[in-house]
């Protein structure tokens, strides 16, 4: 089990959407303090929350934060873009634009983070996943899922011998900007962080947010035609 009461966490894309419901969830629950981070961030009123520039596709960005960063034992990987072209128009720069963000940017994270979470006894990492990290649809968008799943797996693996809890979030459709054209249920962001840190202190390694995220990993033991974003476009 993890405690979040005390504890220092980072959370990219911090400032809007899910990450910000993160934001306010941790502080909640009694986080000493939470990085929240932007590509252009704005200025926090509560003086428990650090407002850090960060771009997760860029090197030298990332090295900045966590540097500044040496006393997180928590890191949130929730900053993600979405293009919605599907994969036979969409544009190639797109694509690697889409991946450079939601996969390599978290790896990018996690590289640099953790050294400090070994340093503050493995702590926990927790990155955000989608029912597409299993289902067919969207786009480039729905391939990274995929992608960022697999490299979540796989650094759950590595980072055990440092004691570091690695959480998959998966989930639907939230109420945020990204996802406000699709004609869908949604989830409030504030359920999606109340749901994913419950986990967290449970020390779960996965948690599926909501009923259609789990009628969708249920359906992987069925042929792959089921595996299907249930919305049209």
């Amino acid at each position: 089990m993890t405690a979040i009461e005390g504890s220092v966490a980072l959370v990219t894309g911090g400032q809007r959407g899910i990450g910000k419901a993160y934001v306010e969830e941790l502080l909640a629950r009694g986080a000493a303090k939470v990085y929240a981070t932007a590509r252009k961030p704005v200025p926090s009123h509560d003086e428990r929350v650090e407002v850090l520039a960060l771009d997760v596709t860029d090197d030298n960005s990332v090295a900045a934060v966590a540097e500044r960063a040496q006393d997180v034992n928590a890191v949130y990987n929730n900053a993600g873009i979405m293009y919605a072209a599907p994969l036979l128009k969409i544009d190639m720069q797109q694509v690697k634009d889409t991946f450079d963000t939601n996969v390599f940017g978290p790896l990018r994270i996690t590289q640099a983070f953790a050294p400090v979470l070994k340093s503050h006894g493995g702590g926990v990492l927790v990155n955000m996943h989608s029912l597409l990290s299993w289902g067919a649809g969207a786009g480039a968008y729905g391939a990274s899922k995929a992608g960022f799943w697999s490299l979540t797996n796989s650094l759950r693996i590595e980072l055990a011998a440092q004691h570091t809890q690695v959480v998959g979030v998966h989930l639907g459709f939230a109420d945020t900007d990204m996802a406000s054209a699709l004609p869908v249920p949604k989830i409030t962001a504030a359920d999606v962080a109340r749901i994913a840190l419950d986990g967290v202190e449970r020390g779960d390694s996965e948690v599926l947010v909501d009923d259609i995220t789990r009628k969708m990993k249920s359906a992987l033991t069925g042929p792959v035609e089921g595996l299907t974003l249930p919305i049209s476009r």
